[in-house]
């Protein structure tokens, strides 16, 4: 039997006398949150780097002024790494969190699609949510009672929670994202060479950009929209895989929000202890 399977045997056992029949889906819940607690101190240092790579976009925007033009690409790029260095970030910043929790994935989903782990069967396959047993997918439902049917309902609510958390990650991200704008463009209106900014584009002057910012650039304006693809993830994997699937983006989104907040918060003290000592 393997050490998740035995985990959550165990949790579900100690939640029965409270959630009966739908103890070993709370136990999942329960189970991924336990994870996810284990990971905040990464999660936390993720976040202090994508703030630090974020509070050096305008030394950046300044080397692509002083090394304008497809010419001085390498010098730019070795540039942007020396500062990388100095400041200790890293243009990855953010990703490992995520890298981290696939292995747990797969074991949830290795866990409620086979019949036997281990060499033993595989008791978890007949637990339910409800209605639904958690080693069934969406298709298995509708084939058993249909769209709206007690099955059906337990997944078209899983679908509806997924949902809901990847709505709300994708405007809290657009509003980073507006906000961060603005940021920049008045860092940029602050700097020198303002002109040259705005001549180069985007992506600085004459398009050059370090081929790791670029890939991270790229990464974050598509990862908002990828938490809607976590629904058509639910729909072909057991409802368990689901339930993980749900727990670990809500608590994603909630993780992000709260850290934010501190971050704001810590950042108003610092200026207003700044302009208290002026």
């Amino acid at each position: 039997m393997s050490v998740f399977v035995l985990l959550v045997s165990r949790l579900a056992d100690l939640l029965d006398p409270v959630f009966a029949a739908s103890a070993t889906a709370v136990a999942i819940v329960l189970f991924t949150a336990l994870v996810r607690v284990a990971m905040h101190p990464l999660t936390r240092a993720a976040f202090r780097g994508e703030r630090a790579r974020a509070a050096l976009a305008p030394r950046i925007a300044e080397l692509k002024r002083r090394y304008p033009g497809p010419k001085n690409a390498d010098r730019l790029r070795k540039a942007v790494i020396a500062l990388q260095a100095e400041t200790k970030t890293s243009p990855l910043a953010g990703i490992l969190p995520m890298l981290v929790q696939l292995p747990v994935f797969f074991v949830m989903y290795r866990a409620f699609s086979s019949g036997r782990v281990g060499g033993e069967v595989n008791e978890l396959l007949g637990h339910r949510l409800f209605a639904a047993p958690l080693g069934s997918r969406w298709l298995d439902a509708l084939g058993e009672s249909g769209l709206l049917g007690a099955q059906g309902l337990v997944f078209l609510g899983l679908f509806a929670a997924i949902a809901a958390v990847a709505g709300w990650t994708v405007v809290r991200a657009r509003r980073a994202g507006a906000v961060s704008a603005l940021e920049a463009a008045g860092a940029a209106a602050a700097g020198p060479g303002r002109a040259g900014g705005r001549a180069g584009g985007a992506d600085g002057v004459g398009g050059a950009e370090d081929p790791a910012e670029a890939m991270v650039r790229r990464m974050v304006k598509v990862m908002p929209l990828m938490a809607f693809g976590t629904l058509l993830t639910a729909a072909v994997v057991p409802l368990a895989a689901g339930l993980y699937l749900l727990t670990t983006t809500a608590w994603t989104a909630g993780e992000r929000a709260w850290l934010q907040r501190r971050w704001d918060r810590a950042e108003a003290a610092a200026g207003a202890g700044a302009r208290s000592s002026l």
